[in-house]
């Protein structure tokens, strides 16, 4: 699984005018399904997503510093299925896109995806797969992470 976190003060999902998922300070998760990822690609990222200190202290000794995980600060997810994390560009115009799990396979997939981030305890919002969405938010930093379970 191949995920893209951003730290945001605030990010929603929308689909056809209408809010789906909408969060406050926390990390918004664009992630994408790979043909072979397990159960335990899914663990792992939501495990780093949950644990990575990427919030600052409000300690003026460590300003600045990432000093506090997603769990400590009681932040919140907004998950995004996002296929297109695992396009391959290297060879002409188009690309390729035969890394990412098929449709059918991906839905179910990151569903069970979701089921692991909501096991963490923390609350846990997600835009609607397969659908054309817009996706809006605060990147406060800006912290962007690209985060693999292979790599």
């Amino acid at each position: 699984m191949r995920a893209v976190i951003q730290r945001v003060s605030s990010a929603r999902v929308t689909v056809d005018s209408e809010i789906v998922g909408e969060i406050g300070k926390g990390i918004l998760l664009l992630a994408g399904c790979e043909r072979e990822d397990t159960t335990k690609d899914f663990e792992w990222i939501a495990n780093k997503v949950a644990n990575l200190r990427l919030f600052e202290s409000e300690d003026s000794d460590a300003a600045g510093h990432f000093e506090h995980s997603l769990l400590e600060i009681k932040g919140e997810i907004l998950a995004v299925s996002q296929f297109t994390l695992l396009g391959d560009a290297r060879k002409g115009r188009r690309p390729s896109f035969s890394k990412a799990m098929p449709v059918a396979e991906a839905g179910p997939a990151f569903e069970d995806f979701i089921e692991i981030l909501k096991s963490t305890g923390l609350k846990v919002e997600t835009g609607v797969f397969q659908a054309m969405m817009d996706v809006e938010l605060v990147n406060q930093g800006p912290v962007t992470l690209v985060i693999d379970s292979r790599n």
